[in-house]
């Protein structure tokens, strides 16, 4: 009896698709991410599987990464492979480019054939050289009001791997890496404000404490006290926090 050797799967447990894009597999493929539980996952473990499962049921045996720009600064938050980095920041160093392109004009984005594509031509034939023939760049709306937009990029080898049933397939992947990436987004500017609030109620403790030494130093009030620091500040070109915590640690304080 002749033995059947499985499909090649992918890291996610989707077989991979080496050269057209399979509607089974893609159905399945959305089918999966739907019964995930986000309670369960990290938004960068989502965003990962959503870039494998897209690698694995589209075409042109591609490589798949998601871009995000947060006030118009890019970066590459998950990649399925070293095509995909090198393309992306290419782009980057170039301030242009089919992901640039989607995710600040939210038009889904098609090179049918990089080798031919007249757009971009200080990207285009880098592109080539890596082997990529021919791209879609899905545009990703993740949060305008906070100047946060990305893409999802697929990056194929050979031309024109891209028909309306892959494009609509790839579009139907979006949705999920931008809730991903809107919560990468979200989780870091919170985790960056409750550091900076730290930070703001550390500098106040210090301050208090170095207005606290002057009042019974120099009999002053606390206005008196603060406006001190702030002159000795200014004439040393140093910030106040920084002034303020050589007074509480040394004891030591230059006036103007």
């Amino acid at each position: 009896m002749t033995e059947v050797t499985p499909p090649p799967v992918n890291r996610t447990g989707v077989p991979v698709v080496a050269d057209s894009s399979n509607s089974h597999g893609a159905v399945e493929a959305l089918e999966r991410l739907g019964r995930m539980s986000l309670r369960e996952l990290s938004m960068d473990s989502l965003l990962q599987t959503v870039t494998d499962l897209t690698k694995a049921v589209m075409p042109g045996n591609p490589e798949a990464s998601v871009c995000v720009l947060i006030k118009d600064r890019p970066t590459t938050a998950v990649t399925t492979g070293e095509l995909a980095t090198a393309l992306d920041e290419r782009q980057y160093e170039k301030g242009h480019g089919p992901c640039l392109h989607a995710a600040r004009s939210g038009d889904v984005t098609v090179i049918r054939d990089t080798r031919t594509e007249k757009r971009w031509p200080d990207y285009t034939p880098r592109a080539v050289e890596r082997g990529n023939l021919s791209s879609l760049s899905i545009p990703l709306p993740i949060d305008a009001d906070e100047d946060v937009v990305g893409a999802l990029n697929i990056y194929a080898r050979r031309p024109d791997a891209f028909d309306e049933e892959s494009r609509s397939v790839a579009t139907r992947f979006a949705p999920y890496a931008a809730v991903a990436a809107g919560n990468l987004y979200a989780y870091q500017s919170a985790r960056d404000l409750a550091a900076n609030l730290q930070a703001a109620l550390e500098s106040r403790a210090v301050i208090d404490q170095a207005k606290g030494i002057l009042m019974e130093r120099f009999k002053l009030t606390a206005d008196q006290a603060f406006q001190l620091l702030a002159q000795a500040s200014m004439h040393h070109n140093r910030k106040l926090r920084d002034v303020a915590d050589e007074l509480v640690r040394t004891g030591e304080f230059r006036p103007r």
